[in-house]
């Protein structure tokens, strides 16, 4: 019997007018694209204000995000939609300005900082199943509310040490969910080649809850300020964050830059994260078998009585899960860098000010490189093909320099939230709402990914 894949959206047709292309970049970047980007090493993009490349084949990928970063920098074009929430955040930044911030920010994120956040994250799934408890009914639930509100409350807990329950920490969530509504995934500077003196037009909508947004997360801030200057800060990340000096200057950063970087961590590490988590207990609603599975390693790993760190280690198959899911829907579906200097792509030109662009989620489903590229198999990454695909075709947290400092925590809170989930409740798909996958600011259920939930 064959098993039904996972939602896929369906591909543009072959050719379309630049002006249907754009309404349809607009709506969601991925079916917005071709079918043949599935096969394809490489494809350009023509447009009357710049030219785009996308990079399926491996060996440029290596080139643009490890060997080479420095010759491709973030494109500009990043920037423009992001810009009123995250300003110069290291997200978007470039050259020695994203290279100072790093040089501050990493040291958070190295050695035994996982073991010290967790029982942040502990304490996140713990409120989190007692919050699906609350909802166990006849009627389904949209699960990535759920996985939004665990995913906030595990980078309050381990920035502020706070929970999602605290005043503060609710308003920016609340904050947050309002500003994913208003903001466009493009916009116009992110299409036309305009001045910088040039209005952006962002709605007023997407400037008034950025606004919000940033004010509340700056009085948290100077409140962490104050508590450092008198001692009496919390050993959490914002705190080390915020007393890291720069090793080539000696400054830390000032209130500004580290509300743009509290800004993308709450960005990237509660939409990635929540994304993730959703279609991770989606794909196991649609195979029961898997969950199962998982469940019976949540019941032997997980004493909910003990939190001990080992347990981290010994959720493998849900961390192999939760791969998958980040395979098959990558959180952040596309990487637009751009060239630096003339280059040469597969016996292509490609001049500077090129748009460049590394597609995960083109690259994790690519039918010359992956066995069954768009099906949901978890026990893939103990294949020889998967285990090559891990090293040269896998990155849903980027690579090199650029890759995401925390993707060794979203590695450690992404199974373990899951397996506690799957050790109190089985998940049952809900046949009349079917979740498609869209790419926003992440990718997500175009009308929200909903379950049934019931008591194990």
């Amino acid at each position: 019997m064959s098993v039904a894949l996972p939602p896929k959206p369906p591909a543009r047709p072959a050719k379309v007018s630049l002006w249907r292309y754009f309404r349809l970049f607009r709506q969601d970047i991925l079916s917005a694209q071709p079918a043949r980007l599935y096969r394809a090493w490489m494809a350009e993009f023509r447009t009357p204000f710049f030219r785009s490349y996308l990079c399926n084949d491996p060996d440029l990928v290596d080139l643009v995000l490890r060997r080479r970063p420095m010759d491709f920098p973030k494109s500009d074009r990043v920037r423009e939609g992001l810009k009123p929430l995250l300003r110069d955040s290291v997200f978007i930044t470039n050259g020695a300005h994203w290279q100072r911030q790093r040089r501050i920010i990493d040291p958070a994120f190295e050695g035994g900082r996982l073991r010290d956040t967790f029982p942040a994250m502990w304490d996140a799934g713990v409120a989190c199943v007692a919050r699906l408890r609350l909802k166990i009914g006849p009627e389904p639930i949209e699960i990535e509310s759920e996985t939004s509100h665990a995913a906030a409350d595990v980078i309050f807990r381990t920035l502020f040490s706070i929970p999602i329950e605290d005043e503060t920490a609710g308003a920016v969530f609340a904050e947050f969910k309002a500003h994913q509504r208003t903001a466009p995934v493009v916009n116009l500077g992110a299409l036309l080649p305009l001045p910088r003196w040039f209005p952006r037009f962002h709605s007023r909508a997407t400037k008034r809850t950025a606004a919000r947004i940033r004010a509340l997360i700056e009085g948290l801030t100077a409140a962490r300020a104050a508590q450092i200057a008198a001692g009496t800060a919390p050993d959490d990340l914002a705190t080390k964050i915020m007393t890291t000096p720069d090793p080539e200057t000696g400054q830390c950063f000032d209130t500004p830059e580290m509300v743009d970087q509290v800004a993308i961590f709450f960005l990237a590490g509660h939409e990635t994260s929540a994304s993730a988590l959703a279609w991770s207990l989606y794909l196991l609603a649609l195979h029961p078998d898997w969950q199962d599975r998982l469940a019976a390693e949540a019941q032997a790993a997980i004493d909910p009585e003990k939190p001990y760190f080992s347990t981290i280690n010994a959720l493998k198959l849900s961390r192999a899960t939760f791969r998958e899911a980040m395979r098959l829907y990558p959180p952040v579906p596309m990487f637009v860098r751009e060239a630096r200097c003339p280059e040469q792509f597969r016996d292509r030109a490609v001049a500077p000010g090129a748009q460049v662009v590394i597609s995960p989620w083109h690259l994790h489903r690519h039918e010359r490189l992956w066995d069954n590229p768009d099906g949901f198999d978890p026990g893939r990454w103990e294949t020889e093909n998967g285990k090559t695909c891990l090293r040269n075709a896998y990155i849903p947290f980027s690579t090199g320099p650029r890759v995401c400092p925390g993707a060794g925590f979203a590695m450690a809170e992404g199974p373990l939230i899951l397996s506690m989930i799957l050790r109190e409740f089985r998940v049952a798909p809900v046949p009349e709402r079917p979740a498609m996958p869209v790419a926003h600011l992440t990718v997500r259920g175009k009308d929200g990914i909903w379950l049934q939930l019931s008591p194990r």
